[in-house]
């Protein structure tokens, strides 16, 4: 091959066998003006083989799948003829089945072509009609889903009496086994779903702060301790049984700066725990402070954060929360600023806004999304706003005219993050107590339930068991669930029967404690109380044992049983009686005759040695008439 023989300033591409082994071949300019005659020389000639190897097969994917849908429909065409052949022969007999056992061949061409001509056409056979209803319903399902007020538990509801006082505290634990309910009257109750029957009767009732009003309640992330919060300054943990694990200690009230006190000096106002962290819980005073506890530490707080005004005085905090990963700290004061700390920073706010509600009103609740994206405040000034955190300026919504009465009304997001729910107090005798439901992003308010004739303080739905407990103004607790859409909580105690009153418990008496008494009258302790019923059963003071029924002629004043009075039995054994005891003599050989000639006990022992028994005859005496009155013989 000479220099003439090729292409000049051309670039070839040469693939030998497997497409990744290439030559790149530049051609140089070499021709000459004499050598045009062979520009149109065959590039196999010029390079020394006869051609580039097999062509790439290429694939059409339209006629591949034109030939895919006419197949199927050609497949579901002979299956639903042979479906109406089936049909057909069942209903009219064999010599129908000869007349539409086959469409004609036009027919089916035609319904080939229009098939074919339509996009629309499901490729494979038809649904049955069953199936195709079930389809249907399932989309409606889903179209239920997709709707939140669907989802909304309040086809049953369930009554638990706390006491004649308003419900200001609710907490379920995270399995949603106990509910503990606190109110005005100073009760804890501890409520356990699992252990109730239809009674609905708490298994435990508590005084933890002694005489103060219980203002928040909760169970850590683990459930196994509970945070009280009451109108004192000292808040408390308990165990699950209510048994006091930790108090958190009472700071100088004389020291200016708070920051340098161990603890709140004025009224609690709220509390939460840390959720991520089960150790550590948050509490608000109205000494101007948020401290935050560690539970292994009791002697003093972890660190402090001090709301300030704009002029920078101090706030009293009426709220506070956790975020929902637990690094941001949030709090509601009364100048009506919300105030927003990062844990690790408790001196200057990561967010403000100075006018979020009326000022002077208290902010009775702060509670944060599940994304954690959007917070939702409470107002004392009737008000549910929310806020976005990316842009902390202004309310992303606002409602108005929800009036509250309560310092601690709150609100609380629905597990889907969808809604937004809080309670309206009333006055007496003015209407009804509302649960209402709102969207999140608008804030429309797209459902209502009519609780009771009361306020609505609390509100708490379940992530897990999918209901919703409220707290009422008269000291009821409520409980709204669906068997459908709902599991355990109140469902496992609305099944179980009354359990009947042990009557045998009347019989036992309480324990009195001497530990100073002497021990001759101290009296043994109660080691179980079925031994101790089993003695006073045995007991007949104790156990009050009747008296026997009386046999004989009675005694102790009272009779047999053939009168209920004295004068009948007067009648039955003395007036009566027929016979005169009067002489004992005469009674005795009353029987002699029957003696003589039946005898039996004594007679046959002594019939051969003893003599015949002579008996003195009475002598008729006449009456001396000169004897005295005295001596005469009384008859």
């Amino acid at each position: 091959m000479t220099s003439s023989d090729l292409y000049s300033g051309e670039t070839f591409i040469l693939t030998f066998g497997v497409p990744e082994v290439c030559v790149i071949v530049v051609m140089a300019d070499h021709r000459s003006d004499a050598g045009d005659s062979s520009k149109d020389g065959d590039i196999s000639s010029i390079m020394g083989f006869s051609g580039f190897g097999k062509k790439a097969r290429t694939f059409d994917l339209e006629a591949m799948f034109e030939q895919t849908r006419r197949t199927a429909i050609e497949r579901s065409q002979r299956v639903l003829e042979e479906r109406q052949k089936q049909d057909v022969q069942a209903s009219s007999g064999s010599q129908s089945v000869s007349r539409t056992d086959k469409p004609s061949t036009s027919t089916s061409r035609k319904q080939e072509s229009d098939s074919s001509d339509s996009d629309s056409d499901v490729i494979g056979p038809p649904l049955p009609p069953a199936l195709s209803a079930q389809t249907e319903e399932g989309e409606e399902d889903d179209d239920d889903d997709m709707n939140p007020v669907k989802k909304i538990p309040d086809t049953h509801e369930i009554t638990l009496q706390h006491g004649s006082k308003t419900v200001s505290a609710l907490a379920l634990d995270p399995s949603g086994a106990r509910l503990i309910t606190g109110g005005y009257d100073y009760d804890v109750k501890f409520w356990d779903f699992a252990g109730m029957d239809a009674a609905l009767h708490a298994f435990r009732s508590l005084q933890p702060c002694e005489c103060h009003q219980i203002k928040s309640l909760q169970y850590s992330v683990t459930g196994d301790v509970i945070l009280v919060v009451a109108g004192n300054s000292q808040a408390k943990v308990l165990d699950r049984d209510g048994f006091q694990v930790l108090e958190c200690v009472k700071g100088d009230q004389y020291i200016v700066d708070m920051a340098n006190t161990k603890g709140h000096t004025a009224m609690l106002n709220g509390g939460c725990w840390h959720p991520k962290i089960k150790e550590e819980f948050l509490t608000c005073s109205n000494d101007g402070t948020v401290r935050t506890w560690d539970l292994n530490s009791e002697k003093k707080h972890k660190s402090v954060f001090k709301p300030r005004s704009l002029q920078g005085k101090r706030v009293t905090p009426t709220c506070c929360t956790y975020s929902r990963d637990g690094k941001l700290i949030a709090a509601a004061c009364q100048d009506g600023t919300i105030q927003i700390w990062d844990r690790n920073l408790s001196v200057h706010t990561k967010f403000h806004c100075r006018q979020a509600h009326a000022a002077g009103s208290d902010t009775s609740c702060l509670t944060f999304s599940y994304d954690g994206v959007t917070l939702a405040s409470r107002g004392g000034d009737d008000t549910l706003k929310t806020w976005d955190m990316r842009n902390f300026r202004k309310p992303l919504a606002a409602v108005s005219g929800l009036t509250s009465f309560f310092p601690m009304t709150d609100c609380c997001f629905s597990p889907d993050d969808k809604l937004l729910l809080t309670g309206t107090s009333v006055k007496k005798d003015e209407g009804n107590g509302k649960l209402l439901f709102f969207e999140r992003e608008s804030l429309q308010k797209v459902y209502e339930i009519e609780v009771a004739d009361t306020s609505i303080v609390r509100c708490l739905w379940h992530p897990k068991l999918n209901q919703i407990m409220v707290g009422t103004g008269n000291g009821l607790a409520k409980v709204y669930y669906d068997p459908v859409k709902s599991q355990r909580g109140a469902m496992l105690c609305v099944v179980k029967s009354k359990r009947k009153e042990r009557h045998a418990e009347t019989l036992t008496q309480d324990y009195i404690i001497t530990p100073h008494a002497l021990p001759m009258f101290r009296e043994a302790r109660q080691r179980s109380t079925r031994k101790q019923l089993e003695k006073d059963r045995l007991d007949p003071v104790r156990s009050h044992k009747p008296e026997p029924p009386v046999s004989g002629p009675g005694r102790g004043g009272r009779v047999a049983a053939h009168g209920g009075t004295l004068s009948s039995y007067i009648v039955k054994n003395i007036a009566l009686d027929k016979t005169d005891d009067s002489n004992p003599r005469e009674a005795i050989l009353r029987h002699a005759k029957e003696a003589a000639e039946n005898p039996y006990w004594v007679a046959p022992a002594y019939k051969k040695t003893q003599p015949d028994p002579l008996f003195a005859e009475e002598e008729e005496e006449e009456p001396d008439e000169d004897q005295p009155e005295w001596k005469k013989r009384k008859i």
